[in-house]
Protein backbone atom coordinates (compact mmCIF):
# COMPACT_ATOMS: atom_id res chain seq x y z
CA UNK A 1 0.00 0.00 0.00
CA UNK A 2 1.32 3.41 -0.92
CA UNK A 3 1.40 5.67 1.88
CA UNK A 4 1.40 9.64 1.94
CA UNK A 5 2.50 12.17 4.43
CA UNK A 6 2.13 15.41 4.70
CA UNK A 7 4.42 17.10 7.42
CA UNK A 8 3.42 20.51 9.43
CA UNK A 9 6.77 22.13 9.16
CA UNK A 10 6.09 26.47 8.50
CA UNK A 11 5.72 27.99 11.90
CA UNK A 12 8.29 29.96 13.38
CA UNK A 13 8.38 28.20 17.12
CA UNK A 14 8.15 31.43 19.36
CA UNK A 15 7.51 28.98 22.23
CA UNK A 16 11.31 27.89 22.03
CA UNK A 17 13.08 31.20 21.34
CA UNK A 18 16.03 31.61 21.67
CA UNK A 19 16.67 28.34 19.89
CA UNK A 20 14.82 29.42 17.30
CA UNK A 21 16.12 32.52 15.94
CA UNK A 22 19.25 30.89 13.93
CA UNK A 23 17.71 27.58 13.17
CA UNK A 24 13.98 26.73 12.44
CA UNK A 25 12.03 24.58 15.18
CA UNK A 26 11.86 21.67 13.00
CA UNK A 27 15.60 21.90 12.91
CA UNK A 28 16.37 21.82 16.45
CA UNK A 29 18.62 18.74 17.32
CA UNK A 30 17.14 15.81 19.49
CA UNK A 31 20.52 13.26 19.78
CA UNK A 32 22.47 13.15 16.78
CA UNK A 33 19.50 13.95 14.70
CA UNK A 34 16.91 16.69 14.20
CA UNK A 35 13.64 16.70 15.39
CA UNK A 36 11.84 16.49 11.84
CA UNK A 37 14.42 14.03 10.77
CA UNK A 38 13.58 11.69 13.34
CA UNK A 39 10.30 11.83 12.41
CA UNK A 40 11.28 11.29 8.50
CA UNK A 41 13.30 8.55 9.27
CA UNK A 42 10.08 7.09 11.52
CA UNK A 43 7.79 7.47 8.50
CA UNK A 44 10.71 5.57 6.04
CA UNK A 45 10.39 2.62 8.33
CA UNK A 46 6.60 2.58 8.56
CA UNK A 47 6.44 2.37 4.52
CA UNK A 48 5.73 5.72 3.73
CA UNK A 49 6.89 6.89 0.35
CA UNK A 50 6.01 10.03 -0.89
CA UNK A 51 6.55 13.18 1.92
CA UNK A 52 5.30 16.77 1.32
CA UNK A 53 6.86 19.16 3.77
CA UNK A 54 4.32 22.57 3.86
CA UNK A 55 7.07 24.95 4.87
CA UNK A 56 6.87 28.71 5.39
CA UNK A 57 9.42 30.21 7.79
CA UNK A 58 13.12 29.68 7.19
CA UNK A 59 12.03 26.96 3.76
CA UNK A 60 15.19 27.57 2.39
CA UNK A 61 16.81 26.13 5.38
CA UNK A 62 14.68 23.23 5.62
CA UNK A 63 14.91 22.61 1.88
CA UNK A 64 18.82 22.81 1.42
CA UNK A 65 18.62 19.86 4.53
CA UNK A 66 16.31 17.52 3.37
CA UNK A 67 16.34 18.11 -0.91
CA UNK A 68 14.13 15.52 -2.29
CA UNK A 69 14.26 12.74 0.24
CA UNK A 70 16.70 10.37 -1.49
CA UNK A 71 19.65 9.99 1.52
CA UNK A 72 16.34 8.32 3.36
CA UNK A 73 15.38 6.68 0.12
CA UNK A 74 11.88 8.39 0.14
CA UNK A 75 10.39 11.13 -1.81
CA UNK A 76 10.15 14.51 -0.35
CA UNK A 77 8.81 17.47 -1.96
CA UNK A 78 7.63 21.00 -0.59
CA UNK A 79 4.54 22.91 -0.17
CA UNK A 80 5.48 26.94 0.43
CA UNK A 81 2.56 29.41 2.01
CA UNK A 82 3.41 32.84 1.09
CA UNK A 83 1.16 33.80 4.00
CA UNK A 84 0.36 31.84 7.40
CA UNK A 85 -2.42 29.73 6.91
CA UNK A 86 -2.53 28.07 9.83
CA UNK A 87 -2.43 23.91 10.35
CA UNK A 88 -4.95 23.12 8.19
CA UNK A 89 -4.81 25.85 5.68
CA UNK A 90 -1.71 24.55 3.65
CA UNK A 91 -3.30 21.41 2.49
CA UNK A 92 -5.39 23.14 -0.20
CA UNK A 93 -1.95 24.37 -1.60
CA UNK A 94 -1.20 20.49 -2.31
CA UNK A 95 -2.78 19.39 -5.66
CA UNK A 96 -1.77 15.48 -5.92
CA UNK A 97 -3.09 14.30 -2.40
CA UNK A 98 -4.66 10.99 -2.62
CA UNK A 99 -7.91 10.50 -1.01
CA UNK A 100 -6.81 9.53 2.79
CA UNK A 101 -3.33 10.78 4.44
CA UNK A 102 -1.68 11.16 7.27
CA UNK A 103 -0.87 14.56 8.33
CA UNK A 104 1.19 15.74 11.37
CA UNK A 105 3.52 18.77 13.03
CA UNK A 106 6.76 18.61 12.51
CA UNK A 107 8.13 18.15 16.62
CA UNK A 108 6.45 15.79 17.50
CA UNK A 109 8.63 13.07 19.23
CA UNK A 110 6.81 9.54 20.06
CA UNK A 111 6.78 5.61 19.41
CA UNK A 112 3.34 6.10 17.19
CA UNK A 113 2.91 2.85 14.73
CA UNK A 114 2.13 5.21 11.82
CA UNK A 115 1.25 2.70 9.78
CA UNK A 116 -1.01 1.01 11.50
CA UNK A 117 -2.63 4.26 12.35
CA UNK A 118 -3.10 5.44 8.61
CA UNK A 119 -4.35 1.67 7.49
CA UNK A 120 -6.91 1.53 10.30
CA UNK A 121 -8.11 4.79 9.46
CA UNK A 122 -8.81 3.61 5.73
CA UNK A 123 -10.20 0.51 6.38
CA UNK A 124 -12.75 1.71 8.70
CA UNK A 125 -13.58 4.50 6.09
CA UNK A 126 -13.26 7.72 8.31
CA UNK A 127 -13.56 11.15 7.27
CA UNK A 128 -10.96 12.21 9.68
CA UNK A 129 -8.76 11.01 12.58
CA UNK A 130 -7.00 12.43 15.46
CA UNK A 131 -4.66 10.39 17.49
CA UNK A 132 -5.21 11.49 20.94
CA UNK A 133 -3.34 11.03 24.33
CA UNK A 134 -4.28 11.05 27.98
CA UNK A 135 -3.86 13.66 30.21
CA UNK A 136 -3.79 15.05 33.56
CA UNK A 137 -3.55 19.01 35.06
CA UNK A 138 -2.84 18.61 38.87
CA UNK A 139 -4.31 22.07 40.28
CA UNK A 140 -1.59 23.56 42.78
CA UNK A 141 -4.49 24.74 45.23
CA UNK A 142 -7.07 23.20 47.68
CA UNK A 143 -10.22 23.77 45.58
CA UNK A 144 -13.59 25.14 47.52
CA UNK A 145 -17.12 23.70 46.42
CA UNK A 146 -19.69 26.17 47.71
CA UNK A 147 -23.47 26.00 47.97
CA UNK A 148 -25.73 29.09 46.65
CA UNK A 149 -25.66 30.70 50.13
CA UNK A 150 -22.02 30.81 50.03
CA UNK A 151 -21.20 28.16 52.54
CA UNK A 152 -18.74 24.80 51.72
CA UNK A 153 -20.37 21.63 50.54
CA UNK A 154 -16.78 20.17 49.50
CA UNK A 155 -13.14 20.26 49.37
CA UNK A 156 -10.77 18.47 47.04
CA UNK A 157 -6.94 19.09 48.21
CA UNK A 158 -5.28 19.62 44.92
CA UNK A 159 -7.24 17.79 42.78
CA UNK A 160 -5.98 16.17 39.11
CA UNK A 161 -8.59 16.92 35.94
CA UNK A 162 -7.64 14.27 33.56
CA UNK A 163 -8.86 15.10 29.44
CA UNK A 164 -7.74 13.88 25.90
CA UNK A 165 -5.50 15.91 24.05
CA UNK A 166 -4.68 16.13 20.59
CA UNK A 167 -1.15 14.74 19.33
CA UNK A 168 -1.19 16.64 16.26
CA UNK A 169 -0.83 13.58 14.59
CA UNK A 170 -3.69 13.16 12.12
CA UNK A 171 -4.95 11.13 8.95
CA UNK A 172 -7.44 13.40 6.76
CA UNK A 173 -9.69 11.63 3.81
CA UNK A 174 -11.13 13.58 0.58
CA UNK A 175 -14.11 14.84 2.42
CA UNK A 176 -12.62 16.87 5.26
CA UNK A 177 -10.05 18.24 2.99
CA UNK A 178 -12.75 19.27 0.73
CA UNK A 179 -14.42 21.15 3.78
CA UNK A 180 -11.11 23.15 4.15
CA UNK A 181 -11.70 26.85 2.20
CA UNK A 182 -8.43 28.01 -0.20
CA UNK A 183 -6.49 30.62 0.41
CA UNK A 184 -7.33 32.00 4.16
CA UNK A 185 -6.26 30.62 7.36
CA UNK A 186 -8.29 27.39 8.53
CA UNK A 187 -7.18 25.69 12.07
CA UNK A 188 -7.50 22.23 12.94
CA UNK A 189 -10.22 23.68 15.76
CA UNK A 190 -12.16 25.45 12.69
CA UNK A 191 -12.17 21.76 11.04
CA UNK A 192 -13.32 19.97 13.65
CA UNK A 193 -16.32 22.58 15.06
CA UNK A 194 -17.09 22.27 10.85
CA UNK A 195 -17.08 18.29 10.49
CA UNK A 196 -19.61 18.37 14.01
CA UNK A 197 -22.16 21.28 12.40
CA UNK A 198 -22.16 18.82 9.83
CA UNK A 199 -22.49 15.44 11.57
CA UNK A 200 -19.92 14.55 10.35
CA UNK A 201 -17.29 14.15 13.05
CA UNK A 202 -13.59 13.04 13.52
CA UNK A 203 -12.64 9.65 15.29
CA UNK A 204 -10.66 9.54 18.26
CA UNK A 205 -7.98 7.05 18.70
CA UNK A 206 -6.72 7.13 22.25
CA UNK A 207 -2.46 6.11 22.38
CA UNK A 208 -0.85 4.92 25.45
CA UNK A 209 2.90 4.90 24.20
CA UNK A 210 5.20 7.40 23.97
CA UNK A 211 4.59 11.59 23.37
CA UNK A 212 5.96 14.42 23.63
CA UNK A 213 5.65 18.06 21.70
CA UNK A 214 8.98 19.83 21.52
CA UNK A 215 7.54 23.28 21.69
CA UNK A 216 8.43 24.66 24.64
CA UNK A 217 11.77 24.60 26.23
CA UNK A 218 11.05 22.32 28.96
CA UNK A 219 9.77 19.40 26.88
CA UNK A 220 12.73 20.39 24.23
CA UNK A 221 15.51 19.47 27.26
CA UNK A 222 13.34 17.03 28.23
CA UNK A 223 13.16 15.04 24.44
CA UNK A 224 16.70 15.32 24.02
CA UNK A 225 17.21 13.65 27.68
CA UNK A 226 14.79 11.02 27.10
CA UNK A 227 15.77 9.93 23.09
CA UNK A 228 19.15 9.21 24.22
CA UNK A 229 18.45 6.39 26.64
CA UNK A 230 15.33 5.26 24.33
CA UNK A 231 16.35 5.60 21.03
CA UNK A 232 15.72 2.40 19.54
CA UNK A 233 12.00 2.51 20.91
CA UNK A 234 11.77 5.33 18.09
CA UNK A 235 14.40 4.38 15.37
CA UNK A 236 14.81 0.82 14.52
CA UNK A 237 18.26 0.39 12.93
Amino acid sequence: MSRRAVILAGGKGTRLRPYTVVLPKPLMPIGEYPILEVIIRQLVQAGFDHITLAVNHQAEIIRAFFQNGERWGIRIDYSLEDQPLGTMGPLRLIRDLPEHFLVMNGDILTDLNFAEFHDSHINEARIFTISSMRREHRIDYGVLDTDASGQLAGFREKPGVAYEVSMGVYMVGAGALARIPAGCPYGFDNLMLDLLDAGTPAAVRPFNGYWLDIGRPDDYARAIEEFETMKTRFLHD
